[in-house]
């Protein structure tokens, strides 16, 4: 697979990454240990060297610490801190101490010497943002973290970060149903090149064709609260779906290989995470590497999105309170 750097940084990973949240937490019940680890180890047999994790998805960072142990020196492996506890539910803890406190307790569960990129989750408006990036800066000296990530934060909170330790990439939500970081966030991220490393950017499985009006979905999947996946509003984003399924016929492609292809073709330091639990999706997400979509394309595909109005917000009011500070 293509390698891509993020921003300016120097960290080259695979064009697509595998985010690994949902083999352990948020959508369902946790997949199988051993097909989990499976299916991780065959990401990396197929070229993925990005892999995403965090401190409040469960048990995710053992699963992907042991999945990926026999391959460390070949993968970079990216975990985020920022919640009480880890409880993505119990509030926002980015307090330095806790800082330092997840780096080792998260070092331990992904059985490595370094966490290549940590992240903070979502912005904490009780700790500045100064002392944030000076407790990563602390803990990168030390070579414990090579790179610190920003995920979900405001263009203020970004610029501010960097200023005290380079921002290597930021992690929020973009896909061709939510383009919001197209307006502020993209440009600020090139002026001060920092990569982009998209979450969700098939819609939480919706732009792949396999979600419907009629979809049942687990009692534990929180897209049970996502007003985007309301009944309503996926009968009315039907459309979207249709065109994307259009576009894929004429290009002998997947609806998910074009909403990824797109993505890719936005800027040469975006590098999408999908995530999934089934090897065929796995292949099905790899494949869309090579796709490339020609400048007509990408422009006759934007002037179709434009007309299209995605029905329902992306997060319930509460998840919502904490983006894009």
């Amino acid at each position: 697979m293509q390698q891509r750097e993020l921003g300016k940084s120097g960290l080259k990973v695979s064009a697509i990454g595998l985010g690994c949240m949902g083999l352990s937490y948020g959508y369902g019940p946790a997949a199988d240990r051993d097909v989990a680890i499976a299916l991780i180890r065959a990401a990396v047999e197929r070229g993925v060297t990005f892999f995403d994790t965090a401190e409040a998805y469960g048990a995710n960072e053992e699963l992907v610490g042991e999945a990926l142990a026999p391959f460390r020196g070949q993968v970079v492996i990216a975990t985020k801190f920022g919640f009480r506890n880890g409880d993505a539910h119990a509030g926002l803890d980015s307090r330095p101490e806790r800082i330092r406190e997840v780096a080792e307790q998260s070092l331990r569960r992904l059985k490595t010497e370094r966490i290549d990129l940590f992240y903070q989750h979502r912005t904490d408006p009780n700790v500045p943002i100064e002392d944030v990036a000076g407790a990563v800066q602390d803990l990168i000296r030390q070579g414990k973290v090579k790179h610190f990530g920003l995920s979900e934060a405001g263009p203020q909170t970004i610029r501010r970060a960097h200023a005290v330790q380079p921002v290597t990439a930021l992690q929020s939500e973009y896909s061709m149903w939510w383009r919001e970081p197209e307006a502020e966030i993209l440009p600020l991220l090139e002026e001060l090149g920092i990569g982009f490393v998209p979450f969700s950017p098939l819609g939480k499985g919706f732009l792949t064709g396999a979600i419907s009006a009629a979809t049942q979905f687990d009692p534990t999947d929180f897209r049970n609260t996502v007003p985007r996946f309301s009944q309503g509003a996926r009968a009315a984003n039907q459309t979207l779906v249709d065109l994307l399924a259009r576009i894929a016929g004429e290009r002998n492609a997947t609806p998910a290989q074009i909403a990824l292809a797109w993505l890719l073709s936005r800027k040469p330091w975006i590098v999408p995470i999908p995530g999934t639990t089934r090897l065929h999706r796995l292949d099905e997400n790899i494949g869309a590497a090579p796709l490339q979509l020609e400048a007509g394309e990408c422009r006759d595909l934007d002037a179709a999105l434009s007309t299209i109005a995605v029905q329902g917000a992306r997060y319930s009011a509460d998840r919502q309170a904490l983006v894009g500070k």
